[in-house]
C-alpha cells in the first residue's frame, strides 16, 4: 500500500497536475470534459493529456467516453484510501492534531442552518435556489445566494418565472461572494455551487468547514433562440433545482452525521437533470 500512496502523492506534487485534480474534486460527482479542463486552466491539450494520464495511472482519476468526448472524474474510493492512510496511519488516527479544529464527524446540532448557493452572476440559477429553499423550508434554513462575479441586476426572465410560480421576489438582489467571507458574515453550514464555472473558481476558505456540494446546471441565460425557447430553458432550470432542493429538504439533517450528509448531498448532485414537459 505504501508504494501506491507515495506514488499518488508524488503525482499530486506537481503544481499543474494538482490544479487539474483540484478542479475535478470541486466538480465531484460530475465528469468533466478534457476540453473544458484545458480551457479553464490554460493548458495545451497535449500537455493536459499527459497530466490526466499520470493521474489515471495513479488511480486518482478515471476516464469515460461520451460520444466523441473524453470525460474525467475523481476516483473517490482511492482518494479516500490515500487520505485515510495519511490521517489514520501517519497521524495515528488523531483528528485533534491532523484535522481542522472546526471540523467534526458528529451530527449537526438542532438549530437553523445557514445555506449559501453560488453561481457566477447571481442573476438566475442561484437566485432560483435561494428562493426555492427559503419558500420550501425557511423554518429550518437561513438561505443566501451570491456570485463570484455578480451582475448588477437580476435576470428578468428568471424573475418572471419566480413570479409566475407565486414566489415573492421583492427582497431579492444580486450579491457578491465577498459579502459572505468577512468577519460579520454568517457561519455557513452548507455551500452549493450551481454552475460549473463557479465550482472551478477559487472560493474563500469558509470558516467552520461547511458541507459543500456541486449541483451544476446549464446556464439558461446563455440560451439562444425564440423567447419561447429561452423561457423553456429557465423553466427547466427552475424545475431541476426544485427537485434537488426537495430532495435536500427531505434529509434528516439534524440527525445525520457529517459523513452521511456529505454523501447524501453528493448523491443529489448526481440526479439527472430532466426537462419539463
Amino acid at each position: 500500500m505504501i508504494n501506491r500512496i507515495t506514488n499518488q502523492l508524488a503525482v499530486l506534487g506537481h503544481p499543474q497536475r494538482i490544479s487539474v485534480f483540484r478542479i475535478l474534486m470541486r466538480r465531484f460527482p460530475d465528469a468533466v470534459p478534457a476540453g473544458e479542463l484545458a480551457t479553464e486552466l490554460g493548458i495545451k491539450p497535449s500537455t493536459l493529456s499527459n497530466y490526466l494520464n499520470a493521474l489515471q495511472r495513479s488511480g486518482l482519476v478515471t476516464q469515460k467516453r461520451s460520444g466523441t468526448s473524453l470525460l474525467y472524474s475523481v476516483e473517490m474510493k482511492n482518494v479516500q484510501n490515500m487520505l485515510g492512510f495519511l490521517l489514520n496511519d501517519c497521524c495515528r488516527g488523531r483528528p485533534d492534531i491532523c484535522m481542522p479544529s472546526e471540523q467534526g464527524n458528529g451530527a449537526m446540532t438542532g438549530r437553523k442552518f445557514n445555506v449559501l448557493f453560488i453561481c457566477v452572476g447571481n442573476s438566475a440559477r442561484s437566485i432560483f435556489a435561494e428562493t426555492l429553499l427559503r419558500d420550501i423550508a425557511g423554518n429550518r434554513f437561513n438561505v443566501y445566494s451570491a456570485g463570484t462575479k455578480s451582475y448588477s441586476e437580476l435576470n428578468p426572465m428568471a424573475m418572471q418565472v419566480l413570479e409566475d410560480k407565486g414566489h415573492d421576489t421583492s427582497g431579492l438582489r444580486s450579491k457578491s461572494i465577498s459579502e459572505f467571507s468577512g468577519p460579520d458574515a454568517p457561519e455557513l453550514d452548507f455551500v452549493f455551487t450551481v454552475c460549473n464555472k463557479a465550482a472551478n473558481e477559487e472560493c474563500p476558505a469558509w470558516e467552520g468547514q461547511p458541507i459543500s456540494g456541486h449541483w451544476g446546471m446549464i446556464d439558461p441565460v446563455q440560451t439562444e433562440g425564440t423567447d419561447a425557447e429561452k423561457s423553456l430553458a429557465f423553466q427547466n432550470t427552475y424545475g431541476a433545482l426544485k427537485r434537488r432542493i426537495e430532495a435536500f429538504t427531505s434529509l434528516p439533517v439534524e440527525s445525520l452525521d457529517r459523513i452521511a450528509l456529505q454523501s447524501a448531498v453528493d448523491d443529489i448532485g448526481r440526479t439527472p437533470v430532466e426537462e419539463e414537459q
